[in-house]
């Protein structure tokens, strides 16, 4: 059974002292510094969350930026290779006039020859047929 003396009051007294005590001494700094880190958590928290956000916006921009980025060096290529093909069809015509005037002038330039080549032919002919029939004759013609 339990007595109730003035040793059981004294120590409830005591207890309650002790609580007081701890409170003021120990658990109070104990919560300020929990509070105080669960706000700093809450804050890097917050801060990172922006920073992120930030890097959304960024990584965005840097993606939209790119997208045009290629569009605009696509259509200069695209402007490039056009530009390209035109210059070669003019190079192309200028090299099948050029071919063609030099074959005509070829041409030209071998039936020139060939009707020196049969006028002469047809000099030396004649010549050696006189000379053919003055051997065969005997005398000149």
């Amino acid at each position: 059974m339990i007595n109730l003396d003035l040793a059981f009051f004294i120590q409830i007294i005591n207890f309650g002292i002790l609580v007081l005590v701890l409170n003021v001494f120990l658990y109070k700094p104990l919560r300020a510094m929990l509070a105080k880190r669960r706000a700093d958590i809450a804050s890097s928290r917050e801060r990172a969350h922006a920073v992120d956000q930030q890097v959304q916006e960024k990584m965005t921009q840097y993606e939209a930026s790119l997208r045009d980025a290629k569009a605009e060096a696509g259509a200069k290529r695209a402007e490039s290779v056009k530009q390209a093909q035109v210059e070669e069809a003019s190079l192309l015509d200028k090299a099948r006039s050029e071919a063609a005037a030099s074959l005509a002038m070829i041409r030209e330039r071998i039936a020139k020859e060939s009707a020196e080549a049969r006028t002469m032919l047809q000099q030396q002919a004649q010549s050696l047929s006189n000379d053919i029939c003055e051997k065969i004759l005997g005398r000149s013609l």
